[in-house]
């Protein structure tokens, strides 16, 4: 069974032989949570991305140089060991990580993470990995030259094709295993079991929606407007608006009458913030969002479309209720009104994510996540943060999840 190993980068190797390897007890001891030898090589990882040579290539790899930054590190560990937790912590084994292929830096946050718990990890990398992912990993093998021993020894980033022998053989050795990639990439590793101890962290199909107050949007300024459009840009175009966290839909609050305004001057802001930061949609994309938005007005579920720019596709949705939860392709913008965040609280079920807001004040935030009562909605977030990745991810506590926790009584 052998796999390619991409970090640290190397011949092919035998995947029992990858595991012993991670395992086994590295140059001057097992990792402990918040090793220094890990720190250093994540800070050091951290330069390296916030270069401008980098940044100006691929600028969503700022956000994981600054994730990564020692400050962040720092916050982060400090969140693991809890002042007044009388439990001790300590690394919960080997960790395997199956990360999304259509989001390609999620699997350094999900790692980083892990290997501050003080983990050994092995993490699969899709063979269609590019772009970004391709930038990372020669980054992380530009790293080890200067890294402790101790690094190379007990992370492992490999790729191996349809080899269910493989993921047998990882699932049974680890002590957790983290899977992202929705419903069916869950369900197809769970079939592996693991070992009696061992648990799942999964991060199944999401979707996620966004929300205007009318009002809130009325009484901000021209530039707040046009900085609030530029945020959505980030939050839908970054991958295509295919992240399970970049809004499918938007809810616009408050009195329909000014509901016709404003939805036209954000998707005129929208365009534009797309063109300046050279986001485009090709030809086949255009057609997939022709049909289906053809498709949804087919169903009865829209009324209007506004198809005159292929970056920006507006649709105006019959009700609440037509609210789509399947990707309709980049740059679709779904409207529908409501008369206050209450009356969107019955609509949100568990698969929903990342709740995206303008122009409402924090308690009516609060209050909405009240309303919500845990049925659905891990996030609420401001306009340009749908994909900023954070600690606490679909509802996990991701440091406490990568750690043991273990009590003493005297």
């Amino acid at each position: 069974m052998k796999i390619e190993v991409r970090f640290p980068a190397g011949p092919q190797a035998e995947i029992d032989d990858v595991i012993a390897g991670v395992t086994a007890e590295p140059e001057g001891g097992r990792l402990v949570p918040g090793d220094p030898r890990v720190v250093d090589f994540l800070t050091a990882l951290a330069r390296r991305l916030l270069a401008p040579s980098i940044a100006r290539r691929h600028p969503e790899l700022g956000s994981l140089g600054f994730f990564l930054r020692k400050t962040e590190i720092r916050k982060t560990l400090e969140h693991l060991r809890r002042e007044g937790d009388d439990a001790l912590v300590f690394p919960r084994g080997l960790v395997f990580h199956v990360p999304p292929a259509n989001v390609d830096t999620i699997f350094v946050y999900s790692w980083a993470l892990s290997a501050l718990a003080g983990n050994p990890n092995i993490i699969r990398i899709s063979s269609r990995a590019a772009g970004a992912a391709l930038t990372i990993l020669e980054t992380l093998n530009e790293c080890l030259a200067d890294a402790h021993p101790a690094i190379g020894q007990t992370q492992r980033m490999i790729t191996y094709g349809h080899q269910d022998e493989v993921t047998a053989a990882l699932s049974a050795a680890c002590d957790l295993r983290v899977i992202w990639g929705g419903d069916r990439t869950v369900r197809d590793i769970r079939r592996h079991p693991l070992a009696p101890h061992a648990r799942d962290v999964t991060f199944p199909d999401r979707s996620s929606y966004a929300a205007i107050s009318l009002a809130g949007w009325q009484a901000t300024d021209a530039e707040g407007r046009k900085r609030a459009a530029e945020g959505l840009v980030n939050d839908v175009y970054w991958f295509d608006q295919a992240a399970c966290s970049s809004p499918m839909a938007i809810y616009l609050v408050g009195d329909a009458g000014q509901a016709p305004a404003v939805k036209e001057e954000l998707l005129s802001l929208v365009a534009q913030g797309a063109r300046a930061q050279g986001f485009a949609v090709d030809a086949a994309m255009a057609v997939e969002k022709r049909v289906s938005t053809y498709g949804l007005a087919a169903e009865g579920r829209a009324t209007a479309l506004d198809l005159a720019d292929n970056t920006v596709t507006g649709v105006t949705l019959t009700s609440p209720d037509a609210v789509p939860h399947d990707w309709l392709g980049a740059g679709v913008f779904p409207f529908t009104t409501v008369g206050s965040l209450a009356e969107i609280a019955p609509l949100i079920t568990r698969k929903d994510q990342t709740f995206s807001h303008f122009g409402f004040t924090r308690d009516e935030l609060i209050a909405f996540a009240h309303q919500l009562g845990g049925r659905g909605v891990d996030r609420i977030v401001p306009f340009g943060q749908a994909l900023n990745f954070a600690g606490v991810w679909d509802g996990y506590d991701l440091i406490r999840e990568f750690g043991r926790l273990v009590t003493v009584t005297a």
